[in-house]
């Protein structure tokens, strides 16, 4: 603070703050689903079969247990109801100085994240997700070893253009920050 500048602290009444809730989300991909219903049932799937293979074979006694497969199966199906709906819930909207991501079925939570604290993103995909032509967005803020923010179910073509935009902001911001312009816009934070 230069000499002759006055500080000042005033009190910001909450109901003239800006409402996140108004945004319009944008859903996740429509290859999202697929996705999540093979992440979420497949080792499930693998155990049930399993269980139901293991009794046939004729070096295990297991006469009588025919009911070992209903487990596994059992919390398959569970697996698959929550990706569905985890996949409904699931979206995500740039603004002008943050990104938003909101996700959950039975606890929903929705992270806010300033372009002024990322300072690392990356866009990446796994096999299946590179087969759906899914890629997940990570950002990492100061002060964290792992993600703040992993926005997944985006398109190819989604996550990389936001990537890119969160690496110009952050550019935009570094030129601020070195140029003395500290004083910036109000950020939302989570």
């Amino acid at each position: 603070m230069e000499q002759g500048e006055i500080f000042s602290n005033d009190q910001v009444e909450a109901s003239t703050l800006p409402d996140f809730r108004r945004v319009q989300l944008t859903p996740v991909a429509d290859a999202y689903l697929p996705w999540a219903l093979i992440t979420q049932t497949a080792f499930w799937l693998i155990l049930a079969v399993a269980a139901l293979v293991v009794p046939m074979l004729p070096f295990v006694p297991l006469d009588g247990l025919w009911w070992l497969p209903l487990p596994p199966l059992a919390v398959a199906v569970a697996g698959a109801v929550y990706a569905r709906l985890d996949a409904r819930t699931r979206a995500w909207a740039l603004r002008e100085h943050d990104l938003i991501y909101r996700y959950g079925v039975v606890w929903r939570k929705t992270v806010i994240v300033p372009f002024a604290r990322i300072q690392h993103v990356e866009a990446l995909h796994g096999p299946l997700e590179r087969y759906l032509g899914l890629m997940r967005v990570k950002c990492f803020t100061a002060g964290g070893m792992t993600a703040d923010l992993t926005v997944k179910g985006l398109d190819r073509g989604d996550a990389r253009r936001v990537r890119q935009y969160l690496l110009e902001q952050i550019a935009e911001s570094a030129d601020h920050e070195e140029d003395g312009d500290v004083e910036g816009p109000v950020r939302d934070a989570d």
